[in-house]
């Protein structure tokens, strides 16, 4: 059987493969895992963001958490990266986010935090995946759980946000693109709280217009207001706020391997860059890696995924990491990723340089890369095939040690996405679309 969790949470159609039921078994069982050495009755931090399915499933996951014993402490629409800081602020037992991060508004997903506000490791998650074929206990009387709303919950974040984001934006000009997400709830409070000018787009949620053609992953409109208003950057969010890709004043796309760039030399002239290294995954751009040896920073790769960058960051006790989608984690700050806390300290390193976003991007040269999705009939074939092995030899001695080649079996398809990098677009597209083919045929 496919296991019921992915690589971050369970996911799904709301209503149709994500439903209430599922929901609610899952809350059930969660309890008697995370909330099993309560020495009182579990609390459970409860937020979402503002898709309309996740009033549905906000409403099922609060009963089943109540019908196995816990508390359940709704924060209502807020970005994931505060459920993690409320779980550890008001001292919960486990947290719960409700939300599909950038996918399209039918899509939604639940998302644990351990206490503390950190992921779960697969064993945690499989626990409670197991947990829900068991008899769920029904206390009666003063052992079902409660329901409690946070009206200082949001206030707490903001708060929290001031005291890692810094205050100093006086001056700056700043466009940020919601959307349609959580961030519109926080985002352009917490940048004019630090002191900027702001302009909000795609700030006014519905239930029904999340991601939809905006945010990080459709930047479009926010190149387009930067130019507009002569903003010094713009800032880009996803559903759930904890990415933030960026657009610097000439309208180009600052992706999440230039922030890493930037906050990593930041840290470094600082001194708070943990044994001068910084962590990304394998998609990372190669550009960084020239770029940090360059500064005498070394990367440390781990899989695709932001777990697999906590979990090098918490094995290492190291201080920076992310990946090139937007996902930047400073464990000081939070033990997740946090797009708006990023936002804020690139914004904060504009305003500290006196420097144009455009050139502390400059730091790292993009080299182009193509990415190609090929469908096949077994990933794990292609894996063992020979002809595969001889193609991405081939393709690696054409680049010349001047790019690289990874193909990389997807999670949960059966695709193998094949990532090509060249120091020509034309080079890199022609050696991927070789590969792909070889690919295809196994």
């Amino acid at each position: 059987m496919a296991r019921l969790f992915g690589t971050d949470g369970v996911r799904g159609r709301a209503n149709d493969q994500l439903t209430a039921e599922l929901a609610l078994a899952l809350a059930s069982a969660a309890v008697r895992v995370l909330g099993a050495d309560a020495q009182t009755r579990p609390r459970v931090v409860v937020g979402r963001d503002p898709r309309a399915s996740g009033e549905l499933l906000e409403a099922a996951l609060c009963a089943g958490l109540a019908a196995a014993g816990a508390d359940a402490i709704r924060v209502g629409v807020v970005p994931t990266p505060a459920v993690a800081f409320l779980t550890a602020d008001y001292a919960a037992d486990f947290g719960v986010m409700i939300s599909a991060s950038h996918n399209p508004m039918p899509d939604n997903g639940i998302k644990f935090f351990g206490a503390g506000g950190h992921k779960l490791d697969d064993a945690t998650e499989d626990a409670i995946e197991a947990a829900m074929a068991g008899e769920q206990p029904r206390p009666v009387g003063a052992g079902v759980g409660r329901l409690v709303d946070a009206p200082d919950a949001v206030t707490r974040y903001l708060d929290h946000l001031a005291a890692h984001g810094g205050t100093h934006l006086d001056g700056l000009t700043i466009v940020v693109d919601c959307a349609n997400g959580a961030a519109a709830h926080v985002g352009p409070r917490a940048y004019e709280a630090a002191g900027a000018r702001v302009i909000a787009i795609h700030a006014a949620p519905d239930g029904l217009n999340i991601n939809k053609d905006c945010g990080s992953t459709h930047l479009g409109d926010l190149q387009r207001a930067v130019l507009e208003h002569g903003a010094d950057l713009g800032l880009g969010h996803d559903g759930d706020a904890d990415r933030c890709l960026a657009v610097d004043s000439t309208g180009a796309v600052v992706d999440g391997d230039q922030i890493m760039a930037i906050l990593a030399l930041a840290m470094h002239e600082r001194g708070e860059l943990t044994d001068d290294v910084l962590v990304a995954t394998v998609m990372s751009n190669l550009g960084l890696h020239l770029a940090m040896t360059a500064a005498g920073v070394d990367v440390k790769v781990t899989g695709v995924g932001d777990r697999y960058v906590l979990e090098e960051l918490r094995a290492g006790g190291y201080a920076l990491g992310g990946e090139q989608s937007g996902h930047i984690v400073i464990p000081s700050a939070g033990t997740t990723g946090d797009g708006v806390l990023t936002g804020l300290l690139l914004a904060r390193r504009v305003a500290e340089t006196g420097r144009r976003l455009a050139d502390l991007a400059a730091v790292m040269t993009v080299l182009p890369q193509v990415l190609i999705n090929v469908p096949v009939s077994d990933k794990h074939a292609v894996a063992a095939a020979e002809s595969v092995e001889a193609a991405v030899a081939a393709a690696e001695t054409e680049l010349h040690g001047a790019g690289r080649i990874l193909l990389r079996p997807s999670g949960t398809e059966q695709l193998v996405r094949v990532m090509v990098e060249a120091t020509t677009a034309d080079d890199a597209q022609a050696i991927a679309e070789r590969v792909a083919e070889v690919v295809a045929a196994v």
